[in-house]
């Protein structure tokens, strides 16, 4: 895992970016007041925090940095990545939301199938955001332009798994961070 952790060093030396955006106010003159440049307080967005993991098989077909990649070009932030494989225990805790359900067995068994790589990212409507970029479950209905969508192959080999929810995030990520 080399790779991986060079990525974590890289992330953790990131700088956090500034609170405020400055526009030049010369960039104003002449425009009707709709067309006027507006300087944002991104203090004033909601930032939130969401948990990914790339499953077994985005991990075995080398898909984890295209998909990182897809998230930082969004503008998403990376503030946690790990390399990670699911115990018995662990995947039930993890998906206990789909116990009773007809592809559970199916499901922790496949996450358990190998390892994954999990992600807590942060920014503007993470949740929602994410959860657009990731696609439908089903990996063939997802639209192409999706992570599952370009992707994906099947239902539960679906390439990755995202927090639906603040709640689920909190949930989730203290299974796999602790």
């Amino acid at each position: 895992m080399d790779l991986l952790k060079q990525m974590q060093k890289e992330y953790a030396g990131i700088k956090a970016r500034p609170s405020k955006t400055q526009v030049d106010s010369s960039l104003c003159k002449g425009r009707a007041a709709h067309e006027k440049i507006v300087s944002v307080d991104i203090e004033t967005m909601t930032t939130e925090q969401t948990l990914i993991v790339i499953k077994p098989d985005g991990f075995k077909r080398l898909l984890t940095g295209k998909i990182l990649a897809r998230f930082e070009e969004k503008g998403l932030q990376l503030r946690n990545l790990k390399s990670y494989d699911f115990t018995k225990e662990k995947a039930q805790e993890f998906y206990s939301v789909h116990k009773g359900k007809p592809f559970f067995d199916e499901l922790l068994s496949f996450i358990m199938s190998g390892t994954v790589v999990a992600c807590i990212l942060e920014g503007s409507h993470a949740v929602n955001t994410v959860r657009l970029m990731i696609g439908s479950t089903k990996s063939f209905e997802a639209a192409p332009g999706t992570i599952r969508g370009d992707f994906g192959l099947g239902f539960t080999d679906n390439i990755i798994h995202a927090s639906d929810s603040p709640e689920s995030f909190i949930k989730e990520s203290r299974v796999i961070f602790g």
